[in-house]
C-alpha cells in the first residue's frame, strides 16, 4: 500500500497503514448465484490519496497477493477489491479528523524532525 501510494517510508505512514484478516463463516455471505467462495478486500484511505493509475496497480497487486497466498489462481477471478475514500475530514489518526492538507503537513513535520 505505502508503495503504490508513495509515501515516505516514515513512522507516521509505517504506524496507520494495516491490514485486518476477518474470516466469515460461508454461510453467512454469498453472490447472487449462492456461491461464498470470494474474498473481499477493502482498502481505506483519505480522500485522494490514490490517483488511477495507482488505482489500478493497487488492486492488481492484492488480487496477486491472495491468489498466490492461497496457492489457488482462479482466486484472482473471485477477488474482490474495493476502495474506499474517507471524506475530507473522516480521516482520524491520534483523536483527531484530519484533511489531507493536515495529514501532508503532519508528515512534513516530522520528516523535517528528522522521523524515521
Amino acid at each position: 500500500m505505502m508503495t503504490v501510494e508513495q509515501v515516505p517510508p516514515i513512522r507516521m505512514f509505517r504506524e496507520n497503514t494495516a491490514g485486518f484478516v476477518h474470516e466469515i463463516d460461508p454461510s453467512a455471505y454469498s453472490n447472487v448465484d449462492g456461491e461464498s467462495d470470494h474474498v473481499r478486500v477493502q482498502v481505506l484511505t483519505n480522500q485522494g490519496a490514490l490517483n488511477r493509475d495507482q488505482q489500478l496497480a493497487l488492486t492488481a497487486q492484492l488480487t496477486d497477493l491472495i491468489a498466490d497466498t492461497a496457492g489457488d489462481a482462479t482466486l484472482k477471478d473471485r477477488t474482490w477489491v474495493l476502495l474506499t475514500e474517507a471524506e475530507a475530514g473522516g480521516w482520524g489518526l491520534w483523536g483527531h479528523a484530519h484533511t489531507n492538507e493536515e495529514l501532508v503537513k503532519e508528515a512534513q513535520k516530522r520528516i523535517a524532525n528528522g522521523e524515521k
